[in-house]
């Protein structure tokens, strides 16, 4: 199962897999499992994540059929890695679940084991990594949904979530800490999202990335000129 294929079949376009009961017994499944998690990783971001992997990889021939239901389905296990405090894997623990939900919806195991695969590798810090194409795009959707517009307002609801400031350009990120009135939406920007559009694994995801990240420092150099009553 570390480098399972898909079957080859051909795969339906976006509009009939977005149209699919199938699709929306998916989405239900997804969404009962996130809806706690809400913020930044509510159902609405595996929407966001199911959305950008069907552009890519209708862009890269891959399988959408693999894709959806991988992308509905990739953060089913963060709710026991959040109680577990880290100490649960949410990218294995989510395959493992979805394999016997997969079966009930009648998949079968190759589709099983390729939709498990991009699950459990699409946070590609442990020994898994993304092994297929479809894998590799659910990593980069995932990623960029971390960046971008949609990055800057997830960082910001995070840092209001937690109480922090608006805006700390004057401080060095390496010397302010996580969950402290220093956790801004820039230190997010220096620390982290500045650096994913060097990780994409797909050569879609890295365009994507790119243009991602140059929207982002526009934006935050807009917003420290605004803070400083600077004219830019």
């Amino acid at each position: 199962m570390n480098s399972p294929q898909a079957a080859a079949t051909a795969s339906p376009t976006v509009a009939d897999l977005l149209a699919s009961d199938l699709l929306q017994r998916l989405r239900t499944i997804g969404h009962s499992f996130c809806i706690a998690e809400g913020g930044s990783h509510g159902p609405d971001h595996s929407e966001r994540v199911l959305h950008t992997a069907l552009t890519i990889g209708e862009r890269m021939g891959a399988r959408l059929d693999i894709l959806a239901p991988a992308a509905l389905l990739h953060d089913i296990g963060r709710r026991e890695e959040s109680r577990s405090r880290g100490r649960i894997c949410h990218a294995r623990r989510g395959a493992e679940l979805a394999a016997p939900l997969l079966r009930e919806l009648a998949y079968g195991q190759a589709e099983i084991e390729a939709i498990c695969h991009c699950i459990g590798s699409h946070r590609f810090r442990g020994a898994m990594q993304p092994a297929t194409l479809e894998a590799k795009i659910l990593y980069d959707a995932d990623k960029l949904d971390s960046i971008g517009a949609v990055g800057i307002g997830r960082a910001f609801l995070f840092a209001g979530q937690i109480g922090a400031r608006l805006h700390n350009p004057e401080l060095d990120p390496a010397a302010t800490s996580s969950y402290s009135l220093e956790d801004t939406a820039y230190r997010e920007f220096r620390i982290k999202m500045s650096r994913v559009r060097t990780r994409m694994l797909t050569s879609v995801g890295r365009d994507m990335a790119e243009q991602r990240h140059a929207f982002m420092q526009i934006f935050f150099d807009q917003l420290t000129w605004e803070t400083n009553g600077i004219l830019p």
